[in-house]
């Protein structure tokens, strides 16, 4: 009934917003406390609980009439256009003239964190599971930083402006183009089945269309620009939504993530002189959004697999595997632009952070449950990416946040191990 919808959708933002306050509070990121709450109001936690079992009383209805169902429509287009408009903002932050200009940079940064960290995954993703898409899938989950929550703490810490937050963006920026194709691939094989061979056609369809949006982030800027010229506030929101949510449904109806879509139709306006107005208007839209996706996913996750002995062993194992490789990478990647050992340390220590674009592999795993991968196999990487996020989310940016301990035990470490290396004069 529409009241009853209307009245779960003022738990969840009441709810969101609730533990948005406790995380400001206590100056942790936002995004566990959002997967968290989902869990707890979501059918596998509210809707299990008997009150008037409890209660002793037949008023109060039993849970599964109260939790909110991660399936329900309005939540689940929310959470998609969450997906949407943070990969747009991310866009926004990049145009192919800065991505040229320091192409050789980020090159060799983004190789040495791909070889690493992918690799690593795709090892730890084999031996848990035994299976290519599964290991696949795992691997990107590992791989991929948080360009969400390391740009929000580079704000937060004023780092954005030193020279470690080059290093750190660049990296990111090779994730996001080769993650672009990777959730093409993955999408592909998830939801077509998992055969590599008889996903082919698939798989080019979908490079396709992403070679027309660099053609179109590269011939487009001049449209873009005369489609966001008004004196309108409304009409500048309105403009560019729908040509942002357009072009991204048109690509997942062409088995392209509406992710990557959103990703390169906001570099395509980050060449017009729109960019800040853009910014500072859809940002509120983003933050809502965004919240509501990471909401979905704590609503569609089962706690009870975090009981599981498999479960708990993958995420400590992929904890105390992936987050030296990260530092390490990091560290090199701070190396390959010539910083000292200090704020090398740093670039390091931000790249920890793990967020939205593992939890957007695990969201294709959940959907494509009983496609190209068994269901069982689904639920547990799920689970073990939403695991693995919240505990990294909350180590990363913890980490960034006392840097500067650690930097002061590291760094003589390092220099004396670098003083002990040089040719002696004799």
């Amino acid at each position: 009934m529409a009241e009853t919808a209307l009245i779960d959708v003022g738990i969840l933002f009441a709810a969101v917003a609730f533990v948005g306050i406790l995380a400001n509070r206590i100056d942790q990121s936002v995004i566990p406390f959002y997967i968290v709450i989902g869990m707890l109001l979501g059918t596998y936690v509210l809707g299990r609980v008997d009150f008037p079992a409890i209660f002793g009383t037949d008023i109060v209805p039993h849970g599964s009439r109260l939790a909110l169902d991660g399936h329900a429509e309005f939540i689940h287009i929310s959470a998609e256009l969450g997906i949407v408009f943070l990969l747009f903002f991310l866009g926004l932050e990049f145009n192919l003239e800065r991505l040229l200009a320091a192409r050789d940079r980020i090159g060799k940064a983004g190789t040495v964190d791909l070889a690493i960290n992918f690799g690593v995954g795709m090892i730890l993703g084999w031996l848990l599971f035994g299976e290519f898409l599964a290991a696949f899938l795992v691997a990107g989950i590992v791989y991929i930083s948080s360009s969400a929550i390391i740009t929000k703490s580079l704000i937060d810490l004023g780092w954005i402006a030193n020279d470690e937050a080059n290093p750190m963006l660049g990296t990111l920026v090779y994730e996001d183009l080769f993650i672009a194709i990777y959730l093409v691939v993955a999408s592909v094989l998830v939801l077509g089945g998992g055969d590599l061979s008889e996903a082919v056609g698939d798989i080019g369809i979908a490079i396709g269309f992403i070679l027309l949006l660099l053609l179109l982030v590269h011939f487009g800027t001049a449209f873009f620009q005369r489609s966001l010229e008004t004196d309108s506030h409304e009409f500048l929101v309105l403009r560019a939504i729908g040509i942002v949510v357009l072009i991204a449904g048109a690509a997942l109806a062409l088995g392209v993530s509406e992710a990557v879509a959103a990703f390169f139709v906001g570099m395509a306006f980050s060449s017009t002189d729109h960019v800040h107005d853009l910014e500072r208007l859809l940002e509120p839209i983003r933050d809502t959004f965004a919240a509501v996706f990471f909401f979905w996913i704590g609503l569609v996750t089962d706690p009870a697999l975090f009981v599981d002995a498999f479960v708990l062993a993958a995420i400590g194992a992929a904890i105390v595997l992936t987050t030296p490789t990260k530092l390490v990478s990091g560290y090199i990647g701070g190396r390959v632009y010539d910083l000292d050992e200090r704020r090398s340390i740093r670039v390091g220590l931000g790249m920890v952070t793990r967020g939205e674009f593992s939890l957007i592999i695990a969201s294709i795993a959940i959907t494509g449950a009983g496609l190209g991968i068994a269901t069982d196999t689904a639920n547990t990487i799920n689970a073990f990416a939403v695991g693995y996020v919240l505990f990294m989310s909350i180590l990363g940016t913890t980490l960034m946040q006392y840097s500067s301990a650690i930097e002061s035990v590291l760094v003589p470490r390092l220099e004396s191990r670098s003083a002990s290396q040089q040719p002696s004069d004799d």
